[in-house]
């Protein structure tokens, strides 16, 4: 119960319901704040304490200086948390393993349970083992509980052992589309009292739900159980961008490309750390999906959320999605009532601003590797081509390989830049018609018992994904593509057999309204059958390539690419076998299956011939706005939602009839290679030791930059012969079994031994060594050796750990594990250019500290090649209580000689001096538990 300093509590008569509020206008100067802040304000005025929470942070919010920089520190406590399965499979060991740390520490075991609502949706472990076939879905679901049948026990047991914890079954759904259509409350009800709905969520595309008003975002794991047992959020008061939006979008232009777009101007303009809140006329211009996939992409931008305010689209998309008359009334009442009300007239005062012009943005992908790298479709095949050599063996273009015709039939000769035939039969490439280079070629016959013989050359589209919450929630982009596979299938065209089709809705009520729109039999005529839903292609679960295409790409090093409709697309991440990763709509992925190469310029080369053999062209195929429109209004009801949802939490016969443990705490199996007992707490005191210093550290890595979490723990396939897959195999684990790291995130040892374990990882410490691989100088000249075998011989040795890095270090998702790996290798200081926000939190929260060089410098500029012994001073003075700014760093050559530097602690508010004084925020928090 609040203190109410301010007089703030009051009254809200909706209709016939009467709600506890606390009035923003108790407290004068919050009428003309940003919306985002306007809940942040609610939220401190619902939770005054005195002590946490006082009058003097609600002020600070309430006389906000848009201009300053972020400086006061203020306590956010979330409505509720959400998670997805791969993050929260280790919560939820994390809580099991808590209750028992309490009992030994002679707390009550029962005081480890949430106290908001906490929801998880089970979405990121369906992979697309099958495809292009009637029966993809139930048999990927079927292979799915195959392999994760112990995790799966594993949370029905966690959703009866704790209190207000709810878990959504498999095959129901993409964690952040359930959310909005189902979960999100915009305005919550909880013991006779309204106010905001904010969550914070255990991935970092939380902030789709940004796109109803909700205020929330991604945070790591831990910072989320930490969130779910009552510790409020520690952050400063945050810079707030005013984004302006004017005008319409243009027939032809998806909201993909809008997204894109919008992702490069934030990422030109830096926001990280900032709030980004979405204004003007143009507001009421934006659908709610096309809403909720800006707020989706916040991560990609770097900021820490994407929020439109509430307005009338609001309620309109409540409404749709199936929401009772009573909540629809309260969410208007109660917006309209705290000033939180949409009002387009009305300029709040932002730190900076930003506009767009819709009319203005053209059809985007973007690629090869990361979000904010975006090209115009126009350019699309020169930039292919540019960046193609950056992922090729070079001399290839010189080839020449004895082939038949069949080349010919793959790379058209009326494509200007393709493949020519001398009389002999050679092959080499044209010069393209643009003036560009001619791209690298090494085209290999390839043959399939379903397609028969085919040529894949660099640049082919092995996997063509329509998948991940970004677009699968947006209707608009949905019915696009459906209507253009119509169009395409109706001229005769066809997807190219090598290409690796995907269709993952984000919930049933997708495959309602195909149906209703008739639109399934154009879309399975060209490969894209349902194979699940869930986050496949996006998080790394695309499953194998067939067999051919897999050895001719690995065996000919072929660089083939990948189009997907999803966030991310950084290296690795899609496929082992695909190099070069693009993010696309879900009409431009169809596009690309039927081109099947990123070689491809769709204005002037023709996808193929209709039957009456005239060139067919992507304008000929592309449907008109009031086409998509009409679909969605004839094809989309309240029922299909409600229908969906009415018993999410329920499950299938396969969810049903899992065999579930009983009890209050969790009976370990010692033979379990998916869920094992937490090591965080082992030899956890009341009080915690005191910090200290860090000397004759050596370096685990020294990376670049833009490594992301990806890079660090990575989530996808597990390869042969790594330490993961040894500890599998030693445990009786078939390779065929081995799953995805992303799975066994609930086994320490599997993730351990993943960490920095990316296929594309690059580690200054070797040269041109791609993987998990570092220098152990534990042994005579400092041999190349895995990462985890390097580091159990160093920690046997007693010898601490650094990382180096660049900029943007720990961009992406929010993993929890990227620091909890980090730690449990023995790293005990990341030291980077700069830091990604969620991932610079999740150090501190598992006891590690990041340091920042100094401005200007790097390790390239100091000299550092990793072979330095690192000793670092001054972090003693937390002891006292003081965080210390800079703490001096040294490095010792191999010669004597020294190095050194002050670097910048990024222990950024007292709450994270906290975290790290008591070597991880679950340890603090555990403390906490036994104090009270």
């Amino acid at each position: 119960m609040s203190i109410n300093s301010f007089g703030a509590r009051g009254t809200l008569e909706v209709g016939e319901n009467s709600y506890e509020i606390y009035r923003l206008n108790a407290v004068p100067g919050t009428e003309k704040l940003p919306y985002a802040l306007k809940v942040l304000a609610e939220n401190l005025l619902r939770t005054e304490d005195g002590a946490n929470i006082t009058t003097e942070h609600i002020n600070a919010l309430a006389n906000w200086d848009p201009s300053a920089d972020p400086s006061i520190e203020i306590q956010f406590t979330p409505a509720r948390v959400l998670m997805q399965d791969f993050t929260g499979v280790p919560c939820v060991v994390d809580l099991a393993t808590m209750r028992e740390a309490i009992t030994a520490l002679g707390g009550d075991p029962n005081k480890v349970n949430p106290l908001s609502p906490a929801e998880m949706v089970i979405d990121h472990s369906v992979i697309l083992d099958v495809f292009g076939t009637a029966n993809a879905f139930e048999k990927n679901v079927e292979l799915e509980y195959q392999r994760n049948g112990e995790r799966y026990q594993f949370l029905r047991w966690g959703q009866g052992a704790f209190d207000d914890f709810k878990v959504v079954p498999p095959g129901t759904g993409i964690v952040h589309q359930v959310n909005i259509e189902y979960l999100a409350r915009s305005i919550m009800v909880r013991d006779g009292k309204a106010y905001p709905d904010t969550c914070v969520g255990t991935d970092s595309h939380t902030t789709m739900e940004n796109g109803l008003g909700v205020l929330g975002w991604g945070v790591g794991g831990i910072e989320a159980e930490a969130a779910m047992l009552g510790q409020p959020v520690s952050m400063l008061i945050p810079r707030v961008v005013g984004f302006k939006l004017t005008g319409e979008i243009k027939p032809g232009v998806t909201a993909t490309d809008v997204v894109l777009t919008v992702t490069d101007m934030l990422r030109q303009h830096g926001v990280v750390g900032k709030f980004v809140e979405f204004y003007g006329k143009g507001v009421a211009e934006v659908p709610l999906a096309n809403r909720a996939t800006l707020g989706n992409m916040s991560p990609e931008f770097g900021s820490t959320c994407a929020i439109f305010p509430i307005d009338e689209e609001t309620i309109n998309y409540l409404r749709l999605t199936g929401r009772d008359d009573e909540q629809l009334a309260l969410v208007e009442a109660y917006a309209k009532e705290q000033g939180m009300w949409h009002d387009a007239d009305r300029e709040p005062a932002y730190s900076e601003y930003l506009e767009l012009d819709l009319g203005s943005v053209v059809p985007s992908i973007a690629g090869p590797k990361r979000p904010q790298d975006r090209i115009l479709l126009s350019e699309s095949k020169i930039a292919f081509r540019k960046d193609i050599h950056n992922y090729v063996e070079e001399g290839n273009t010189a080839e020449h390989t004895q082939l038949d015709e069949a080349v010919e039939e793959s790379f058209p000769a009326s494509d200007p830049a393709a493949l020519s035939f001398a009389d002999d039969g050679a092959v080499d490439v044209r010069s393209a018609a643009n003036g560009a280079e001619g791209r690298p070629s090494k085209p290999i016959k390839v043959t399939t018992a379903e397609h028969g013989e085919f040529i894949l050359d660099h640049g082919a589209v092995a996997v063509a994904g329509i998948t991940s919450c970004t677009n699968t929630s947006n209707p608009s982009v949905m019915i696009g593509a459906g209507l253009l596979a119509r169009n395409a299938v109706d001229k005769g065209l066809t997807s190219k057999p090598w290409v690796k089709t995907n269709m993952a809705p984000g919930s049933q009520v997708v495959t309602d309204y195909y149906e209703k729109a008739g639109l399934w039999p154009y879309l399975e005529k060209l490969g894209f059958y349902l194979g699940g839903y869930g986050c496949t292609t996006c998080i790394g679960n695309t499953g194998p390539l067939p067999e051919e295409i897999s050895a001719a790409v690995n065996d000919n090093d072929l660089s083939v690419t990948a189009v997907l409709s999803g966030n991310r697309n950084f290296e690795g991440r899609i496929s082992p076998d695909v190099k070069m990763n693009y993010l696309a709509s879900p009409p431009l992925v169809i596009a690309y299956a039927l081109a099947g190469t990123m070689d491809f310029d769709f204005e002037s080369q023709a996808l193929g011939q209709d039957t009456d053999g005239n060139d067919v062209f992507l304008k000929d195929i592309w449907p008109s706005a009031q086409e998509i429109d009409d679909t969605i209004k004839n094809a989309i009801s309240q029922d299909m939602f409600r229908n969906s949802y009415r018993d999410v939490f329920a499950g299938d016969e396969r969810w049903q009839g899992l065999s579930t443990p009983e009890g209050d705490t969790f009976e370990w199996d010692d033979k379990s290679t998916y869920v094992r007992k937490a090591p965080y707490f082992d030899g956890m005191t009341i009080d915690p030791e005191p910090v200290a210093d860090i000397a004759g550290a050596r370096v685990l890595a020294l990376l670049g930059d833009s490594v992301t979490t990806d890079h660090i723990s990575p989530a996808g396939p597990i390869k042969p012969g790594t330490p993961a897959a040894q500890y599998l195999d030693a445990n009786g684990v078939a390779r065929k079994d081995y799953n995805s790291l992303g799975s066994r995130r609930g086994n320490h040892e599997v993730m351990i031994r993943g960490t920095f374990a990316n296929i594309r990882l690059q580690n200054q410490l070797l040269d041109g060594v791609s993987g998990g691989y570092t220098r152990d100088f534990t042994q005579e000249g400092g041999p190349q050796s895995f990462i985890y075998d390097a580091s159990v011989n160093y920690k046997e040795a007693g010898i601490p750990l650094v990382v180096l890095g660049g900029k943007e270090y720990g961009s992406g998702s929010s993993r929890d594990w990227a620091a909890k790996g980090t730690v449990l290798l023995g790293v005990k200081a990341v030291i980077t250019e700069s830091f990604e926000r969620i991932h610079r939190s999740n150090l501190i929260g598992m006891g590690v500290v990041p340091l920042q060089f100094p401005a200007g410098e790097s390790a390239k500029t100091l000299g550092l090649d990793g072979t330095e012994v690192f000793d670092i001073e001054g972090i003693t003075a937390l002891n006292e209580g003081v965080t210390p700014k800079t703490l001096k760093v040294t490095a010792t050559r191999e010669n004597g000689e020294k190095v050194e530097f002050d670097a910048v602690v990024r222990i950024d508010t007292p709450g994270e001096a906290d975290y790290y004084r008591n070597g991880g925020i679950l340890q603090y928090v555990l403390r906490n538990m036994i104090k009270s």
